[in-house]
């Protein structure tokens, strides 16, 4: 009976889809008459290929394949670095170090493409000033920012200054920190700058400025589904428990 009622749920779901989509009548008929093989088809034919050209579909699915085979990524760029010993394989070997956060393995292929490439590149210098940032190499990354020529595109110098935002906080220099996260937020997309700067905020003692992005973090949130969440998952925890804790506490006040 179960059985019997789920495909009948399927079907039913199925002839929804037709008529919603505009899809051909005729698969109408073969859904009611053939509905076991007609199911089938018309999932294989005409639902398959549009979930898998959906992008936030595709998003989710890397993100399932990265969290069972973590380091298929790093093995692939390592076989082709066996391969061909070039500059953009050591690259693709330091981007997959990089991420699955080893980047202390990730900063020598950094540099070292660096010193195979002429005149050098500021996209793998933004990228080496990140590894040694994480390894705790604040100083050296700031002053390789530093040297970093400006991005030609606005959304590129925006990440570069989301770097060097979080690498003035660890050399202690908030208030330039805050300079920089004020002005990104509003372009930056997705929910890292916003928190990370109401993070700062907090911990300089501006709590009603931060409680204000919080707020518009979960605004953004709230106007997302499940799926399209997905990819600042971990922000969106941060900033519902910090908010919460906030309005706890002024409830309590």
């Amino acid at each position: 009976m179960i059985l019997y009622l789920l495909i009948l749920a399927i079907q039913v779901a199925c002839v929804v889809d037709v008529i919603r989509n505009g899809r051909n009548q005729l698969w109408i008929m073969a859904l009611v008459f053939l509905p076991g093989a007609s199911t089938i088809a018309y999932v294989l034919i005409e639902v398959l290929p549009r979930v898998q050209g959906n992008r936030h579909v595709r998003t989710v699915r890397a993100q399932v394949e990265a969290r069972l085979d973590p380091e298929r990524d790093l093995r692939a760029a390592r076989d082709a670095l066996g391969l061909a010993d070039t500059v953009a394989n050591r690259l693709r070997v330091a981007d997959a170090l990089s991420a699955l956060d080893r980047h202390d393995e990730a900063a020598p292929m950094y540099r070292d493409a660096l010193d195979r490439t002429p005149g050098g590149d500021s996209r793998t210098e933004a990228k080496l000033a990140r590894a040694l940032f994480e390894t705790g190499e604040s100083a050296e990354a700031r002053a390789l920012l530093d040297r970093i020529a400006p991005p030609s595109t606005q959304s590129d110098r925006d990440r570069l200054d989301l770097l060097r935002a979080r690498v003035l906080t660890e050399l202690d220099d908030p208030d330039a920190a805050l300079a920089l996260y004020a002005d990104i937020v509003t372009r930056l997309p997705g929910e890292e700058a916003r928190c990370r700067y109401a993070a700062l905020l907090l911990d300089q003692g501006y709590e009603p400025r931060a409680r204000a992005v919080l707020e518009e973090v979960e605004a953004r949130m709230k106007r997302l589904d499940r799926t399209q969440r997905a990819a600042d998952a971990d922000m969106y925890k941060w900033a519902t428990e910090k908010l919460r804790e906030l309005r706890a506490g002024q409830t309590g006040a």
